[in-house]
């Protein structure tokens, strides 16, 4: 894979897959925006900062800026309010990725701020409700796995382009990228920094370019 050929295919993963994970989702609701967006905004920001088991009905009301009373006019419970909150952040990180310019995007720029900044709804709120909210669970994996087709058909395209034929797939490496990028994000928590991560995500590349190189 030439150099030049490697930096696209590389910043346009990694946009993606970051894209995936909720970097540069900004929590801000845009003007004019109704309570059940604001709702849905709060929620974001708050299950992102304190998980989902610590957040309740009155954090998201008082992050929101709206009443009790709004939320259960938009939202049965708080679990509800979960799963439409997946997909809210799902839909934002695909309005991002349609209008994003990847290939200028300096390589990890996006890997700054607080943790809450950058660390994943989906991935948060499946790791604490998998057993305990089947609704969130199964939510937060149909996000998952379709941004993940995102990339599948990156690679897809770049396998194609470079006549790599190997024992593996498209959507199984697709996958393998989101299992390392979660993974570096609870290790970042762990560790309560984003250098773990950087760290992780430059193994990732160093792997995908040998699975690219042609000699």
């Amino acid at each position: 894979m030439s150099l030049n050929l490697a930096w696209t295919f590389e910043a346009k993963y990694f946009l993606t897959a970051y894209q995936l994970v909720g970097m540069l989702l900004e929590v801000t609701p845009a003007p004019k925006t109704d309570g059940k967006t604001k709702l849905l905004d709060a929620a974001i920001a708050v299950i992102r900062t304190k998980g989902y088991s610590a957040t309740t009905v009155d954090k998201i009301c008082q992050a929101a800026g709206v009443t009790k009373g709004a939320f259960f006019h938009h939202f049965k419970s708080k679990e509800e309010l979960a799963v439409s909150a997946a997909g809210h952040f799902s839909s934002r990180a695909d309005r991002l990725f349609l209008g994003a310019p990847y290939r200028n995007l300096p390589r990890k720029a996006i890997l700054k701020g607080e943790l809450p900044e950058f660390t994943c709804l989906l991935g948060t709120m499946v790791q604490e409700a998998y057993e305990t909210h089947p609704a969130i669970r199964e939510a937060c994996g149909k996000h998952i796995v379709g941004h993940a087709g995102m990339i599948e058909a990156d690679i897809s395209e770049a396998m194609r382009k470079y006549g790599i034929h190997a024992g593996w797939t498209a959507g199984s490496l697709a996958l393998y990228t989101q299992a390392v990028i979660q993974g570096a994000f609870i290790l970042a928590k762990a560790k309560h920094g984003p250098q773990v991560a950087v760290d992780c995500l430059d193994h990732l590349r160093r792997y995908l370019e040998m699975l690219f190189h042609k000699s």
